[in-house]
Formats: C-alpha cells, sequence, structure tokens
C-alpha cells in the first residue's frame, strides 16, 4: 500500500486538490472518502468532478444515496452509504458502478464494506481546525500502486 499525507487550509485548496487528483483518475476507479459529518468529503468530491469538466453543481447525495453525474469527460458517480447502517444488505447495484463506464466516490463506505473492491483508492479527511484539513490518500492494490500520481503531493 502507498501513502500520500497532505494538509489544506482552505475550503478552496480542499477544492483545488480533488481538482489536481481528478487527473490521475480512471474509468473504473473506486474512492473511498472516510471523514467525519462536514470535514470537506463534498468538497472534494466537488473538485474531482470540476477536474472531470461536469458542470452540474455537485452536492451530497445523503438523501439520494447516488448522484450521477454524466456531462464530463467521465462519468461520475457519487455515493453515500450512511443511510445503509441500518440495512446494509440492500442490493442497490454496487457493482455495476463499481465496474462500470465511470469513478465511484462512495462517503461512509464502512456501511457498505462486503461491497467494496479490493483494489480502491480510500481518501481520510480529518479536521485540524475550522479551516485546516489533513488528507490522506492510500492506494490500495496494483491497480493504483503502478500508478504514477507526480506531482500529487
Amino acid at each position: 500500500m502507498i501513502k500520500y499525507q497532505l494538509e489544506t487550509h482552505s475550503y478552496e485548496e480542499t477544492e483545488a486538490l480533488g481538482q489536481k487528483l481528478s487527473k490521475y483518475l480512471k474509468i473504473g476507479d473506486v474512492i473511498l472518502m472516510n471523514g467525519d459529518l462536514g470535514v470537506g468529503k463534498t468538497t472534494l468530491t466537488r473538485g474531482l468532478a470540476r477536474g472531470l469538466d461536469i458542470k452540474k453543481n455537485v452536492k451530497s447525495p445523503t438523501f439520494t444515496l447516488i448522484r450521477e453525474y454524466q456531462d464530463g469527460k467521465i462519468p461520475l458517480y457519487h455515493m453515500d452509504a450512511y443511510r445503509l447502517e441500518s440495512s446494509p444488505d440492500e442490493d442497490l447495484g454496487f457493482d455495476e458502478y463499481f465496474n462500470g463506464d465511470g469513478i465511484t466516490i462512495v462517503e461512509w463506505p464502512q456501511f457498505i464494506k462486503d461491497e467494496v473492491p479490493e483494489e480502491h483508492m480510500s481518501i481520510n479527511i480529518t479536521r485540524l481546525s475550522d479551516e485546516d484539513r489533513q488528507i490522506e490518500i492510500k492506494l490500495h492494490g496494483q491497480k493504483y500502486e503502478n500508478r504514477d500520481f507526480g506531482d500529487l503531493v
């Protein structure tokens, strides 16, 4: 496993990091986003979407479970598994997303851990202060470990 650790010091920096990260992503990538409520998971996802030339406003999928953005260079599937805590066995077709034609981001992945592919990228965001965030990116599996993430850090 390869790990990158960095910090952002504003909402804008967190979004810019997502935009920068997007250029290293490929069809079929699965990103697990971990962190407390309001820590910046959707902000980072918004940056990823901008980097993929997605024009729609990216919102948290908390109440819809899955938001699909098809209007960019690569489709983006943004999931929020938080509400599945009480029914993790519900079949929502995760395999179709994880093995599909886009990039899948899952917030609160611990609630669907049995569905998550072995090879994935995990991003843990920790609040250091009102503005500052520590962001740890872990690459799990050859698919990611063999990829050059160049100037990410």
